[in-house]
């Protein structure tokens, strides 16, 4: 990591050397036939477990220094982006991808995957990592860059979900920020068209002879949907507010252009969790009144969550009404290309169900390819997230729908993240996510075999 440069960051890179200390003590410490996983204060992956145990890493989650003139920072990987953000904008910089969720971890984005709406120009965090100190499986801090004899391991972290190591520190690039959002929401009436436009945006970067430094979009149904372009600028007229009464996405639908501060902009989202905290009925007016700002966030939304699914409520309560013999989550987010958008989006439609859909254009920034998330140089890939719950009627299997959506995929040459329900056998997963780099990889990494393997963590424990 680069040396701090002031009283406060030197006391916070010693703290954080101490808490990498720590990490290694309790690795060390624990019985070499137990099984080892991450305990930290937020997460969010959709595989719900008991909190208890679990490797502490106390101390991990400081920005420890952020150089302006190299656009760089040093952070911790335990670190929100939400701190990351608030340490970076006064710099006016960013992180070159701000993932949607204000408690994903940097180091959880670069090992599980994030993406956001400049992944049409910067691919994905993962890519921005210049350096990353990892704990491995075999209890080493290992230093891993592009460049030196641990350059596997700095490719090899890209989904690789913890199962290789723990990026403790990572040195990142940063972009500069304007103040300002000026955004212009596009309608249109069939997905072709809205994926030709993808197409041709992330090409040129560029719409209507203006600069496109966001790009993002919003399914409604078969025959609405909205790409959302936005452009940095130094001033605006006006600023919208969906922190309070209104409510970001319905506003797509509302207005064809908008203004948003950029820290407002980068957490448009994060408020009403897309549009997730409707279940909850977080959206109803008088809801809204009464329920505290403070708590409209992500993580809050899914601690309740949390507790659904292990109590059943909503399960219980759809069953009863409806005659169905079960509720299978469908928590996903999947990378089709661009080619292939409109067909995905047809199946999806007719055979799931779910609305609204978010899509975000995603391109790889240059020729390096990342082995356990193989997606191909200057191919254009659109990210599709849908959220929500689909019934299950009989003869159904429990994961009778995530198979659809997996064998769908599959024929269209895509992949999905794996923060959630995941049926794959496991030729098809080593097929899809490197299976013979991953055995070398954690041959080198993690010979004890200490930390879980990929396709058990997130397979056969999904």
């Amino acid at each position: 990591m680069a040396e701090a440069s002031t009283a406060t960051e030197i006391g916070s890179a010693t703290a954080h050397e101490r808490a990498v200390a720590a990490a290694r003590e309790r690795l060390a410490a624990l019985p070499a036939d137990a099984p080892v996983r991450l305990h930290k204060k937020t997460s969010n992956l959709f595989r719900f477990r008991d909190g208890a145990g679990g490797l502490e890493v106390d101390g991990l989650d400081r920005v420890l220094h952020v150089d302006v003139g190299a656009r760089t920072a040093d952070v911790g990987g335990m670190t929100t982006y939400e701190d990351l953000v608030a340490a970076t904008l006064p710099h006016g910089l960013m992180p070159l991808v701000v993932p949607q969720l204000k408690t994903i971890t940097l180091g959880g984005a670069v090992v599980g995957l994030g993406i956001e709406s400049t992944s049409f120009r910067d691919g994905l965090p993962h890519e921005s990592v210049l350096a990353a100190d990892v704990l491995t499986g075999g209890g080493e801090i290992v230093h891993a860059t592009a460049e030196n004899e641990h350059a596997d391991l700095h490719a090899g972290l890209a989904n690789s979900y913890g199962t290789l190591g723990y990026a403790v520190a990572l040195t990142i690039e940063l972009a500069p920020v304007r103040p300002f959002v000026a955004l212009r929401h596009l309608r249109f009436d069939d997905a072709a068209s809205m994926a030709d436009a993808s197409a041709r945006i992330t090409a040129e970067r560029a719409h209507d002879g203006e600069a496109v430094d966001f790009l993002d979009g919003t399914v409604f149904s078969a025959d609405e949907q909205y790409l959302t372009l936005g452009r940095m600028v130094d001033e605006a007229p006006y600023l919208s507010d969906y922190t309070g009464q209104g409510i970001y996405y319905r506003s797509i639908q509302q207005r064809s252009t908008d203004f948003l501060s950029i820290a407002d902009y980068l957490w448009r989202w994060d408020t009403d969790w897309f549009w997730c905290s409707r279940a909850l009925g977080v959206q109803h007016p008088l809801v809204r009144r009464v329920w505290p700002s403070r708590y409209r966030r992500s993580d809050v939304y899914r601690r309740l969550v949390a507790l659904d699914r292990r109590y059943r409520f909503s399960e219980r309560i759809q069953t009863r009404a409806t005659g169905a013999i079960g509720v299978e989550p469908i928590i996903q987010d999947v990378e089709v290309p661009v080619e292939h958008l409109a067909e995905f989006l047809d199946f999806f439609h007719r055979e799931i169900g779910i609305a609204p859909v978010w899509v975000c254009p995603l391109q790889l920034r240059g020729e390096r390819t990342w082995p356990l998330y193989p997606l191909e140089p200057h191919r254009t890939y659109v990210n599709v997230g849908f959220w929500s719950d689909a019934l299950l009627r009989p003869g159904m299997a429990r994961d009778h729908h995530n198979r659809l959506i997996e064998r769908k995929l599959m024929e269209l040459d895509g992949h999905k993240s794996l923060y959630s329900t995941a049926s794959y056998t496991r030729e098809e997963f080593d097929t899809l996510y490197g299976g013979e780099q991953y055995r070398r990889l954690k041959e080198r990494y993690d010979p004890a075999r200490r930390l879980p393997d990929l396709y058990t963590k997130c397979v056969v424990n999904s």
